[in-house]
């Protein structure tokens, strides 16, 4: 299996160095005809989405892995259009991050350069492939992609109308690899490719994400756990706090932005609380509260103190009564994974200092936690959404998968004894 990495590997670095000759219309030529061959296999992928389902199901996967691997027309149509927003975006390689003038007359610039060879290890989301491929190429990198056996239809379908657009473009093959073997020896192999793989980033459930950081030789960007929160302030409008409430936990709730505790300021808890749990249980979600809350309301389920650090991915949301932003900011930054946070207030004041004191990747104001997502950034699609403080925080989008180098003109400079 090492040799196989290593093969791949190699292969992958040689086609960065053609890369880096590419010129930015040519990226976008390939990921734009990418785009058009999803768009035109959708009943391929769909047909190949459906052959892994029908397995998951034997399976007995749990609903949000099932809802992560499900490809229907409209995520397909989504998927593509994800591409095609990808090549719309200005080319990173080569922008000018910042450049000055020393006294002495040199000219010093910092510039934006590919990372390298980027390893994707993956499970139930087959439009990573998509992601991955599309954000690597744009960066002027060359990415390895090791999906999981749950979704290997899907991602083989994915991966050939990638295939199609380097093709047509005239761009290597090697750029966006898939590995063809589900041996486990592989994500091994890819974790002690010091020298050979730039970076991994790991897409997946909480054991695959752990193991990934224990045994990894490489730079990792990740996150372990969506842990994400909504505070509701005594100050906030009562409509709005329904709405975003009942989005930032049901509209998906397998996804890693989905709200999984709700905080509400003690002040409003018997005028707010009831509503907001009409909505919740009314939608089929279990509410599992404090037992100040569950005194309020018969129909909720006394939460333990591992609810506060839970992330359900499911129907299933926890909530506490806090006292004002100082208890939410409180609880949240002693259970938060650090990933998505969200206030809702119409205080400005209150809003900012949550914003400024939440230790989050992402914080919001009056919006909901399944923001985060690199396509509603605008970054066309993520390859991931990082909770680490090095290099990349937040979702993962093409400037991320970026570093650069400085470079110097001078016009004669010697440096002083």
């Amino acid at each position: 299996m090492k040799i196989l990495i290593e093969n791949m590997a190699q292969s992958a670095r040689s086609a960065v160095q053609t890369l880096s000759l590419a010129t930015a219309a040519q990226k976008s030529a390939a990921l734009h005809a990418a785009a058009n061959a999803m768009r035109d296999a959708e009943n391929t992928i769909q047909m190949a989405n459906q052959r892994d389902m029908a397995a998951a199901q034997e399976k007995n996967l749990t609903a949000a892995l099932l809802d992560r691997l499900e490809l229907n027309p409209k995520r397909i149509t989504a998927m593509a259009n994800g591409v095609a927003m990808v090549a719309d975006l200005p080319d990173p390689v080569g922008q000018v991050i910042d450049a000055w003038t020393r006294p002495n007359g040199l000219n010093i610039a910092r510039v934006r350069v590919p990372l390298g060879v980027i390893g994707v290890i993956y499970e139930s989301r087959p439009n990573v492939t998509a992601d991955a491929g599309a954000l690597t190429l744009k960066a002027g990198n060359a990415v390895i992609l090791r999906g999981g056996s749950e979704s290997v239809h899907s991602t083989k379908a994915i991966h050939a109308c990638l295939m199609a657009g380097l093709r047509s473009a005239g761009l290597p093959e090697t750029a966006i690899q898939l590995m063809s073997t589900q041996d486990r020896a592989a994500v091994g192999a890819m974790l002690t490719a010091t020298g050979l793989i730039d970076v991994i980033v790991p897409r997946g459930g909480k054991s695959l994400v752990a193991l990934v950081q224990a045994e990894a030789r490489v730079p990792v960007f990740a996150h372990l756990d969506g842990i994400c929160h909504t505070y509701v302030d005594k100050d906030a409008d009562l409509a709005m706090a329904r709405s975003i409430v009942l989005n930032a936990k049901m509209r998906r709730t397998g996804v890693c932005g989905a709200t999984e505790t709700l905080l509400i300021d003690s002040a409003v808890c018997d005028t707010f609380a009831m509503p907001l749990f009409d909505d919740l249980l009314a939608a089929g979600c279990e509410v599992r509260a404090c037992a100040d809350l569950v005194s309020l309301d018969k129909r909720l389920h006394r939460a333990t103190d591992a609810d506060w650090d839970t992330e359900y991915l499911d129907s299933i949301i926890a909530v506490k009564r806090v006292d004002g932003v100082d208890g939410a900011i409180a609880h949240i930054n002693a259970h938060s994974s650090h990933h998505t946070d969200a206030i809702i207030t119409d205080n400005t004041t209150t809003a900012e200092r949550f914003l400024r004191e939440v230790d989050s990747a992402i914080v919001l104001h009056n919006a909901s936690t399944q923001f985060a997502d690199g396509g509603e950034f605008g970054f066309g699609a993520e390859i991931g959404i990082s909770t680490g403080r090095m290099h990349a925080r937040g979702p993962v989008g093409v400037e991320q998968l970026t570093t650069f180098k400085y470079v110097l003109r001078g016009t004669g400079q010697v440096r002083p004894g």
